[in-house]
């Protein structure tokens, strides 16, 4: 029986590598894949979901007006049996939308697995990560790390300086250079201005080793 999964976390968590991960298994196997992505994400290009460690897969661009469980109809009657819907950068898909995936799932028996963000930089749930935590058959949390050693659960928008943002549109798409990813306690220091972020910090190489 097809489910609805939401997987949920702060940015740089690896959710389209995890998503991109997902859609290999099953073409691994033989199965067909949907990948979604939203029309105002164009980071990639068009029709492109990538993830930070160079990923990426063709992908089909949805509208906020967009009826997503036609499109699924449509692809199916087009292409053939589908195995499992995939949707990058679920947060920005609308409360209509996210009931649209669910007939997906019980109408069509197709599970739909969604990848995005729980929360805004003003800490506040996204239409689609608010509908998805709400009616999703599972939710999972995509760990990540702030840089203060603690589990990274919020994120900030910031200037030029490291200083954080709040005011301003909900949506501004934007990748390391606007948003940082950091613990609730850092959330509340970096808000209330207590401090800016480092927007840049050291990175290791994989697979380094102390010198003995």
């Amino acid at each position: 029986m097809a489910k609805l999964y939401f997987y949920y976390s702060a940015m740089n968590a690896g959710k389209t590598t995890t998503l991109l991960q997902s859609a290999h298994n099953y073409h691994e196997r033989g199965m067909r894949t949907l990948i979604l992505t939203p029309q105002l994400d164009d980071r990639y290009g068009a029709g492109v979901v990538a993830s930070r460690i160079g990923l990426r897969a063709p992908a089909r661009i949805f509208a906020a007006e967009d009826d997503i469980e036609a499109l699924v109809r449509a692809d199916v009657a087009a292409r053939g049996t589908l195995h499992c819907v995939l949707v990058d950068e679920a947060q920005f898909l609308s409360k209509r939308q996210v009931w649209q995936l669910t007939e997906v799932v019980d109408r069509q028996d197709i599970p739909v697995l969604a990848y995005g963000l729980r929360t805004d930089f003003r800490g506040e749930l996204f239409a689609g990560s608010q509908y998805l935590l709400a009616w999703a058959d599972s939710l999972t949390e995509i760990k990540t790390i702030c840089h203060t050693g603690r589990k990274a659960s919020m994120v900030v928008r910031v200037d030029e300086q490291g200083r954080a943002l709040t005011q301003g549109p909900q949506v501004q798409i934007g990748g390391n250079e606007r948003y940082v990813s950091v613990s609730r306690i850092e959330f509340k220091n970096i808000t209330e201005g207590h401090g800016v972020l480092p927007l840049k910090q050291p990175r290791l190489p994989l697979g380094e080793h102390e010198p003995e």
